[in-house]
């Protein structure tokens, strides 16, 4: 996969060369390229925005800056990603989808965004174009909410992750529950003991406990998502028990 970011702080995404997804890139499943908006401009100012027609505070990134920077970087295959507390809530499942996309293009906007024309004009000439948030917060600029999405994204790549059952398993992951909370050693800490149940060595009733607490903590800390899948084929008779518990109503 390849992965383009635009930024006029492209430094801003050094973190992206850590960690698994920096071993990605050395492995060869994922190049990550960022760069400079400024290189497109051609003022002595190197400037890239102008204040918002119709008033008020702040400034507007200029679209013909970022249309000549996009020009030369989007491919046909492209996806433009443009960070945004105005855009779709980015999720696992959109994760999942674009893990599969041969070329991502993260545009990063600053002050008060990108001048709302540069989304319709690669809408119209073909691109698929998202408008994404990470959350209902504003940031300074969109460069941590790309590498938010990118690191999601990446790590859902084959080859990607040592153990990919570790991916079913968690948060968000295929059953769209939170993950049930995890113990390692020592067994007893603080006066506390891990569940009997995970000593047991009984794989059934460990799979049981595991899923219960998923329903569990999904029902009390995010119930929108159980509103979600409360048709979903996957949940049987004793699910719709522990969520019974939980105060949740069919």
């Amino acid at each position: 996969m390849q992965i383009d970011v635009l930024s006029i702080f492209p430094e801003y995404l050094a973190p992206l060369e850590l960690s698994l997804v920096g071993k990605a890139q050395e492995k060869g499943l994922l190049e990550i390229e960022a760069h400079d908006l400024r290189a497109w401009t051609t003022d002595r100012h190197r400037t890239v925005d102008d204040t918002p027609v119709g008033g008020g505070a702040g400034m507007v990134m200029r679209p013909d800056i970022w249309g000549k920077a996009l020009d030369d970087t989007l491919s046909e295959s492209a996806t433009l990603i443009i960070p945004s507390p105005a855009g779709q809530v980015f999720t696992q499942r959109l994760a999942t989808e674009l893990s599969s996309s041969e070329h991502l293009v993260f545009a990063c906007g600053r002050y008060e965004g990108i001048d709302g024309r540069v989304a319709e004009h690669y809408v119209a000439a073909g691109y698929r174009v998202l408008e994404v948030s990470i959350g209902d917060y504003v940031l300074n600029g969109g460069e941590v909410a790309a590498m938010v999405m990118i690191e999601a994204i990446a790590r859902l790549i084959p080859g990607m992750v040592g153990n990919p059952d570790s991916l079913v398993e968690e948060s968000h992951g295929s059953a769209g529950l939170l993950e049930y909370p995890v113990y390692t050693r020592p067994v007893t800490w603080q006066g506390r003991d891990i569940p009997e149940v995970l000593l047991s060595g009984h794989h059934a009733k460990i799979a049981r406990w595991r899923r219960d607490q998923a329903l569990q903590r999904t029902q009390e800390r995010r119930p929108d998502l159980i509103a979600a899948l409360q048709h979903d084929e996957r949940f049987d008779s004793r699910d719709y028990e522990v969520l019974r518990e939980q105060g949740f109503e069919e």
